[in-house]
């Protein structure tokens, strides 16, 4: 469950950017459907597995019978580079891909050099989030 929702918050943090990028296209662009679907209003589900990762994590720490502790310096700094990367989906993705939403239902054709500033935004931020979280796995499978 833990991988699992690793695979899934990451998977839609790297698929929300990448429909964010394709965003910047317009609504008459390549795939702007697809974009159009992918940005209903809405919350965005699988990427709160992120979450998940979080509290699962603790589980298998409970769990491990002392094989693995919180005083493990890969456990400090795979918790601390999660709560970076939770934190940034939260205060920077979500919000900013809640902006693109109302965007992409409403004016998106007619507020198209603000959806592509915001569809900016939501990609960058949403690759730099994926990017913190690929150093976590890393170092959660490392275990320096």
């Amino acid at each position: 469950l833990h991988i699992g929702c690793v695979v899934v918050s990451f998977a839609s943090l790297l698929v929300t950017g990448t429909q964010a990028w394709r965003a910047r296209g317009g609504p008459g662009a390549s795939g702007g459907e697809s974009v159009a679907r992918y940005f209903r209003p809405g919350v965005n589900w699988p990427g709160r597995a992120l979450y998940g990762v979080l509290v699962l994590g603790f589980v298998l720490v409970a769990m491990s019978r002392g094989a693995y502790d919180l005083k493990d310096a890969f456990v400090q700094v795979g918790l601390v580079l999660w709560i970076v990367g939770a934190g940034l989906a939260e205060l920077l993705v979500w919000p900013t891909e809640r902006v693109l939403q109302r965007l992409v239902a409403g004016t998106w054709e007619q507020s198209r050099s603000e959806a592509r500033k915001i569809a900016t935004r939501v990609a960058v931020w949403a690759w730099l989030t994926c990017a913190v979280i690929l150093i976590a796995i890393v170092v959660m499978f490392q275990k320096p």
